[in-house]
């Protein structure tokens, strides 16, 4: 099997981990919106906004240390138990530090206290096992990594359905006491870090066999090295932390008190529907990641390099404009029509998302090379503009302003990697050929969605076309596809 159809296939397994416990989620968003009023679900919103950020704290960037070392050291089994050992005393510490500022937490964010608590436990479950999933991919186990990730969102789903759909019934025709205890009364928000907290508990259950095996002996040597080059992935990572989801909190610093939380709803429900290119691009960079590294040392890497980042802008590229096309039945499936004003804002998310994963795809040159600081720069110069951006944007045009300034900062970091890439590292990007796929992808989209108002007919003989370019452009290397498939 050539490295490139490995490479597809654990992407399409990886796929799988990702797309559909993301489908399951997505279908929670359903159930939320139909369930909470838009200022509610606005506050769980919220929460997972800070979940996002500190999840990429309590990592530090040992996830991409881990892989960078693992391929690198002589002695894996060090690099491996030495990453675990760190993330184990780094996350039950900061549950000690933690744990007795909740009061003062939930001032800070005017978020309620048991919301703090749950936040807090489901933070340190999850950072305990990054390392064990990373070792699963490491290990290429791909199939047992999907296997307990869906597991967590089936968990998770379910609990919700039993939350919101199954325990109101139960509670009217019996007084069970197990049901009395689990019942919030009117606070139906915690029902959701309620089912997150316990998914998180059960996937550490499932992984903690694998702590034995990985080992917890931590060498001070190794740790040091892994500190220093995850540093500036950490930074990164806030970085995209504040790219992603600070905007939902400064929408509610920004709008006036009396309909923040309602706009913070609205906006991160349209949000999701975004989640069609956050699925691809986040499937990709699992499957890819391992790859870039155990490659880097061939020969022809540049080359192949080159031709992945051609595959997923033609992918990406589809998957905008289908998604545009059609947009508005996922809506009808996926979102309460109390939600659908911010539907504005799905197009703009959709790209920025698509030029987010061409940068993922072009920061190879600073991992394989060790200029890992140069990746945390580049997420920072996105960072200030996201920040700058919606504290101008915010107070003039509301959850627009944050939709574009997630646009300009995922364009801008896209452009910074490319040029700096290309001095340092060159490779051979058809740069003409993604120009085009992206450009016309693009333009159909923004035509179909804000000058022809979603017009199925209209939106389907873009797509047609745009199949069409792709096809003709790109149809010998679809033969040659399918003649060694045959053989």
């Amino acid at each position: 099997m050539s490295a490139l159809q490995k490479l597809f296939n654990h992407t399409f397994i990886y796929g799988l981990a990702t797309v559909l416990p993301r489908i399951l989620t997505v279908l929670l968003t359903r159930l939320y919106t139909d369930k909470f009023p838009t200022d509610e679900y606005g506050v769980v919103s919220l929460v997972f906004a800070w979940i996002v950020f500190f999840n990429v704290v309590l990592s530090y960037g040992m996830e991409t240390a881990f892989f960078r070392f693992i391929n690198k050291k002589k002695n894996p089994e060090t690099v491996q138990s030495t990453a675990l050992g760190m993330l184990l005393i780094s996350s039950l510490g900061f549950l000690v530090l933690m744990f007795p500022l909740r009061d003062s937490i939930s001032a800070f964010t005017n978020i309620p206290v048991p919301y703090i608590t749950y936040t807090l436990l489901i933070l340190v479950f999850d950072a305990l096992v990054v390392i064990p999933f990373a070792w699963l991919r490491h290990q290429q186990k791909s199939i047992k990594y999907t296997y307990i990730k869906i597991t967590n969102v089936v968990i998770n789903l379910s609990l919700n359905l039993f939350f919101f759909l199954v325990l109101p019934l139960l509670l009217d025709n019996t007084q069970s006491s197990f049901l009395q205890f689990v019942d919030q009364g009117e606070d139906k928000i915690s029902y959701v870090f309620m089912a997150n907290l316990v998914a998180s508990i059960s996937t550490f259950l499932w992984l903690l066999p694998l702590y034995a095996k990985i080992g917890l002996r931590i060498n001070t040597t190794i740790a040091k090295q892994m500190l220093r080059y995850g540093l500036p992935v950490l930074v990164a990572g806030i970085a995209f932390a504040v790219n992603e989801h600070f905007d939902k909190i400064l929408l509610e610093k920004l709008l006036p008190q009396d309909i923040a939380r309602s706009q913070v709803g609205v906006y991160s429900a349209c949000y999701r529907l975004g989640v069609f290119m956050t699925l691809f691009v986040t499937a990709f960079k699992l499957g890819v990641e391992p790859f870039f590294f155990s490659h880097a040392k061939d020969r022809d890497a540049p080359e192949t390099y080159a031709r992945i980042t051609l595959y997923f802008s033609i992918f990406a590229a589809f998957i905008l404009l289908f998604v545009v096309v059609y947009v508005d039945i996922f809506k009808m499936l996926l979102i309460a029509e109390a939600y659908w004003e911010a539907m504005w804002i799905v197009p703009v998310i959709l790209i920025a998302n698509l030029f987010l994963g061409l940068y993922h795809n072009l920061s190879v040159w600073y991992k394989v090379t060790d200029r890992t600081r140069y990746g945390a720069y580049i997420s920072v110069v996105g960072a200030l503009i996201t920040l700058v951006l919606n504290v101008a944007l915010i107070p003039v045009i509301g959850y627009k302003g944050s939709a574009l300034a997630t646009l300009v900062a995922y364009g801008t970091m896209m452009v910074l990697s490319y040029a700096i890439g290309k001095k340092k590292y060159p490779i051979p990007y058809k740069v003409s050929k993604i120009s085009m796929y992206l450009g016309v992808s693009i333009l159909f989209s923004i035509l179909s969605f804000y000058q022809f108002q979603r017009n199925l007919l209209i939106g389907n003989a873009l797509l047609l076309v745009f199949l069409t370019v792709v096809y003709f452009n790109e149809k010998n290397q679809f033969q040659k596809i399918i003649s060694k498939n045959d053989h």
